[in-house]
């Protein structure tokens, strides 16, 4: 579908023209007919499917038609992370180009003179407040934000400010809002739990899902079924001929980041760390020098990974099996992406080996696993269901010099912008760039 057909405000398609966007992805043409009409509604879509201007379209499009308090606070965008927070900024840069909206950027981990641009924001009535949980709470605590007059509220990937703990802080937000409101949710999953956080928040709303995609076909996924002290030996035997450029590790906590980072500096690796340990300007530093070339390999939390946006990542490394299905989904998709080729190895460790399996169920194929090192000792058999997560993960390595057993083939599977007023600044949207 063309935005031309979607019943958009001439001066939101003057923005698409301008950044050379012309036709809708399935998650844009579902969603934005609904919310033009008023509808509140959920969408289950992973990253990169296109959600952030699937949201801020009709958003802005319902704005510029007019009708809305100049003074109030009109719409509230709540991001898990400051990362997706700042991207979603970009975004509204680009997209309210020629719109008469204004606009602020709310997140913790900076400085006392940001936290005061916050607060000029937010006292001046920006259109569109787009904010972190925690950050929010501190404003509405000391008085600096009225959300009386809100007229719609986004929850921007939902299911990761469950797990980041930020449901006690999502109500206390929601009390300050009009009853008459229309809230969206977008989540990349539907667990339990954001099943009833919608049936709490939303009124009779529209419900779009879509299909979690499989990893593209151009990421070679391979895994190593290893004991828990092999891992580090392996990553020393993959980097020993030659020098590792563009590799992003995922690891499952913030403690298990930087214990690996640690190690891998001991090794003299080019690293950087990325979790919600360090402040803004640590994170903003680190990502630049991993953009710029200068780190060459980034650890980094799940909870980070929805916001790293990087083309032309070779390798991504799953040094802990995720948790869920999609998060693995989500993580080899940094690499392999706009076209390219890509890699993508995982390690198997004893306790993980059950939940590899069901990786492996969700994606339709058996991953290819590879033997390790021999120096390394045996490796364990890959048998989920007799180890179905109770086996000694950290069981020391057998240095009998026989060929680890976990090196078997697998055998083949199935198959606030108000023209120029928006404080901070505005920049002018890029051509060719793809939708949020």
């Amino acid at each position: 579908m063309d935005f031309y057909d979607l019943d958009l405000h001439d001066n939101v398609l003057d923005a698409l023209d301008a950044m050379n966007f012309t036709t809708c992805t399935p998650i844009q043409e579902h969603t934005i007919p609904p919310l033009l009409e008023g509808r509140d509604l959920i969408g289950v879509a992973q990253t990169g499917t296109g959600k952030t201007a699937a949201y801020l379209l009709p958003i802005l499009s319902m704005l510029s038609d007019g009708g809305f308090p100049d003074d109030a606070i009109n719409c509230v965008i709540m991001s898990p992370t400051r990362e997706l927070a700042q991207q979603i900024d970009q975004a509204m840069e680009g997209f309210s180009y020629y719109v008469p909206v204004s606009s602020v950027a709310v997140y913790g981990g900076n400085d006392g003179i940001r936290y005061e641009q916050e607060r000029k924001g937010l006292a001046l009535g920006a259109d569109v407040v787009i904010a972190t949980p925690g950050r929010l709470i501190s404003h509405i605590s000391l008085g600096n934000v009225d959300l009386s007059r809100t007229s719609f509220f986004i929850l921007d990937e939902a299911d990761r400010m469950l797990d980041m703990g930020f449901y006690d802080d999502i109500m206390q937000i929601v009390k300050q809002l009009p009853d008459t409101r229309q809230t969206i949710m977008f989540s990349a999953t539907m667990p339990d739990k954001i099943q009833k956080l919608a049936a709490t928040i939303l009124h009779n709303p529209v419900e779009v899902k879509l299909a979690v995609s499989k990893p593209a076909e151009k990421i070679v996924q391979t895994a190593y079924i290893c004991y828990e002290t092999q891992k580090l030996g392996i990553i020393k035997n993959l980097f020993r001929e030659s020098k590792p450029e563009r590799v992003i590790v995922f690891s499952s906590s913030k403690l298990k980041v930087k214990e690996v980072a640690t190690a891998f500096k001991r090794m003299k690796f080019n690293v950087g760390e990325m979790h919600s340990d360090l402040d803004q300007a640590q994170r903003d530093a680190v990502m630049h020098e991993f953009k710029n070339g200068r780190v060459d390999i980034l650890v980094a939390t799940d909870i980070v990974s929805r916001g790293i946006d990087i083309d032309d990542i070779r390798l991504v490394i799953n040094y802990d099996v995720p948790r869920d299905c999609e998060d693995y989904v989500h993580r080899i998709g940094r690499t392999a992406r706009a076209g390219a080729e890509g890699c993508a190895i995982t390690f198997v460790s004893v306790d993980d080996q059950s939940r590899f399996a069901a990786i492996e169920e969700f994606i339709e194929r058996e991953v290819f696993k590879l033997p390790i090192p021999e120096e390394l000792g045996e490796a364990p058999e890959y048998n989920p269901k007799k180890h179905n997560g109770k086996g000694r993960g950290n069981r020391k390595s057998s240095h009998r010099g026989g060929k680890g057993r976990g090196g078997k083939q697998a055998s083949k599977g199935k198959s606030t912008h108000r023209g120029g007023k928006k404080h901070g600044g505005k920049k002018a949207p890029k051509a060719g760039e793809a939708p949020a």
